[in-house]
């Protein structure tokens, strides 16, 4: 799925009229009604609906569901901001097709009347309906009157296409003066602002996109969600019938060192859980009995240490690099490993063609040895974090920070590899220039252990799917992020600890990245009664 801007997003709805021939009111009653159907799954108890409306194409929407909502048997009323004479177009045709007589609200005076106060006290939902992707804040005059008034009110608010206020193209981490809303409903293809711009400060529950009509071939970009390799890597190759171990790949774990065997051990019971079919943990000796005892199925591999229980270099002599390497088919190393082993890792990524997953202290070696970066022929992914982007491309933190999108897609080309810039919207950058960017996941990550389980998950993903790395990548980040929020519904971001990711990957798997309704999720899950 591409994400837009609102240029690109206005081009789209042109092509899809005029040289695909669905009329633009078709594609304005589609969102009408599928904001309606998001709102009757997802708020199934709320019934007396206020729907806020202003005098451009979301408005149209926002009349659209109002009629469809009423047609299902709730209470519906709507405020119009503004004269019902001054609607042009596709919205005056939906506004004439609505059969509510609404409220008009011309003036901040109108808004403080008896009847506006009652009509919104009264709801117990309301939907805005007041500004959508072609708006550029601020807003002004009665617009921001309600946005004042109704964000200090409990009522949950969905949004139709944006909370009104936000800027479509917004990539600000936040954004002041936007109404708040608990859901967001848009249409074809995610903007900008759902995914870059901080939607969370004003969206505090699911963000979803709804099909309207527009087809795949009349959608242009270059940036994707990790949903698109989601969806393929889980819904176009099941396991069959006769499936046995040696067709989903051979994992090898090179990572840890002495006083550190969680990091092996996480990295390693995560590749497993993600589906690799066979997965050895290859550590300092004098670690692997803790490692061994993460999980029975876990086969280990003792490395020779050095003076600080690092892996030492004698593991790359001839007969003991063989001994490694020669059953693996993905290699991922680096969690736990310290810096000391700096010849050991070096040698190794030059020694082996296999595919490599790069984390943690591995990274920190390389950023030591740029050149010896170099994707060319094979496939190579780094997955650092801001600090560790900051020491491979020799800026600050800051300035990483500052410039993510440019920064991971210009480092992956240079380089020929994949990068997983984490952090909130974990991107992910390939050789050929495409970019994703991920949106599942939550704070409660933000803990020590969770780079080394999105570890092992790349590692197995492209041990399954070695045909097609970039979507394997894409899946695994995805995978990663659901994973902890299906166990955010059962803890507290504090409480939460990055091996309880692992346990809820059965969930992610499960999951469906389009439910039965059709709605992509981008923020948030499913009601508790609907999709599972």
């Amino acid at each position: 799925m591409k994400i837009l801007t609102a240029a690109e997003m206005r081009a789209v709805d042109q092509v899809t009229t005029e040289k695909y021939g669905v009329p633009s009111i078709e594609l304005m009653c589609h969102a009408g009604a599928s904001v309606a159907r998001f709102v009757l799954r997802e708020f199934p108890e709320q019934r007396h609906i206020c729907v806020l409306c202003g005098k451009g194409n979301n408005g149209g929407d926002g009349f659209v569901a109002a009629r469809e909502l009423a047609r299902a048997g709730c209470e519906v009323r709507v405020l119009l901001l503004g004269n019902p004479a001054e609607l042009k177009g596709d919205a005056q045709t939906a506004f004439g097709a609505m059969g509510i007589e609404p409220v008009v609200v011309r003036d901040k005076a109108a808004l403080d009347s008896a009847n506006v106060r009652e009509i919104l006290t009264s709801a117990d939902l309301l939907i805005d309906a007041v500004a959508g992707t072609g708006f550029r804040p601020p807003l002004r005059g009665v617009a921001a009157a309600l946005r004042d008034r109704v964000n200090t009110m409990q009522t949950p608010i969905v949004a139709v296409d944006l909370p009104s206020g936000w800027d479509a193209d917004a990539r600000e981490f936040a954004v002041e003066g936007a109404f708040r809303a608990s859901a967001v409903v848009t249409f074809t293809a995610p903007k900008l602002a759902h995914v870059s711009g901080n939607l969370t400060g004003n969206t505090t529950g699911a963000i979803v996109v709804a099909p309207i009509g527009s087809p795949e071939e009349a959608i242009a970009s270059d940036t994707r969600l990790t949903w698109a390799g989601a969806s393929r890597a889980l819904t176009e190759r099941p396991r069959p019938a006769d499936s046995n171990k040696g067709m989903y790949g051979h994992v090898l774990v090179v990572a840890g060192g002495r006083g550190k065997s969680g990091a092996p051990a996480m990295a390693s019971l995560a590749a497993l859980r993600a589906g690799a079919g066979l997965v050895t943990a290859a550590v300092p000796e004098s670690i692997l009995p803790s490692v061994a005892a993460i999980a029975p199925e876990l086969m280990t591999l003792p490395l020779k240490e050095g003076p600080h229980g690092e892996a030492a270099a004698e593991n790359l002599e001839p007969e003991a690099l063989e001994k490694l390497t020669e059953r693996a088919t993905v290699i991922a190393m680096g969690p736990g490993m310290g810096i000391e082993p700096e010849e050991f890792v070096l040698g190794l990524i030059e020694k082996t063609l296999l595919p490599l997953v790069l984390d943690a202290d591995a990274l920190n070696i390389l950023a030591k040895h740029p050149e010896k970066i170099d994707g060319r022929g094979r496939t190579i992914v780094l997955t650092p974090h801001p600090g560790e982007m900051a020491r491979l491309a020799g800026i600050s933190t800051k300035e990483v920070q500052a410039g993510r999108e440019p920064l991971a897609r210009e480092f992956a080309a240079k380089h020929h590899v994949t990068v997983v810039l984490k952090g909130w919207r974990t991107l992910i950058a390939h050789p050929d220039g495409r970019i994703a960017v991920n949106t599942t996941g939550n704070p409660g990550m933000a803990k020590g252990g969770s780079g080394d389980i999105l570890t092992g998950i790349v590692a197995a993903m492209l041990a399954q799917y070695p045909e097609r790395p970039a979507e394997a990548v894409e899946a695994a980040v995805y995978l990663h992020g659901l994973a902890a929020d299906f166990a955010l519904r059962e803890q507290d971001e504090h409480t939460l600890l990055a091996t309880d990711t692992i346990g809820h990957l059965f969930r992610a798997f499960s999951f469906r990245t389009r439910d039965e309704a059709g709605y992509v999720w981008l923020q948030g899950l499913p009601h508790e009664g609907g999709l599972q």
